[in-house]
């Protein structure tokens, strides 16, 4: 197989292995793809302002405060005004957030854990084993 082709079914492989584990987010059931992505954006930082978590998940500053109020509402995000220029307010999860975020990784790491399990041999999990770190040098490739 050539890299054209190498490269063309392991996307291929990624992006249904990828939806799999979407399909496994029961925890976020009710939000939407942009909505997990502010998420995640608030996972890897600890605060950020509306127009940062807008320009990160490319949309409008407007969708982004009604994304905001949603998740506000149901007690996913707090709200803290800046200390130093009290126009800004920065946006972080709360507990709740983390609880529910943590929950859908408990979710998926089972899923795949019994995916693993029950439709690998034990030669295919050492061999997996051996590509991860194969693996993490192509998803850091910029």
């Amino acid at each position: 197989m050539d890299t054209t082709e190498l490269s063309s079914s392991l996307r291929t492989t990624i992006s249904v292995l990828h939806k799999g584990l979407r399909k496994q987010m029961i925890s976020f059931h009710t939000y939407s793809i942009t909505e997990i992505e502010t998420i995640k954006h608030l996972i890897r930082n600890s605060s950020l302002l509306p127009t940062e978590l807008a320009a990160l998940t490319r949309i409008k500053t407007q969708s982004m405060s009604q994304i905001l109020k949603k998740m506000e509402e149901q007690d996913v995000i707090r709200r803290t005004p800046s200390e130093t220029d009290k126009r800004k307010v920065y946006i972080s999860l709360t507990e709740h957030g983390r609880e529910i975020v943590q929950k859908v990784r408990y979710e998926r790491d089972e899923w795949l854990e019994n995916a693993i399990k029950k439709s690998l041999t034990e030669e295919e999990i050492k061999l997996l084993e051996k590509a991860l770190p194969i693996l993490r040098k192509l998803a850091e490739y910029k």
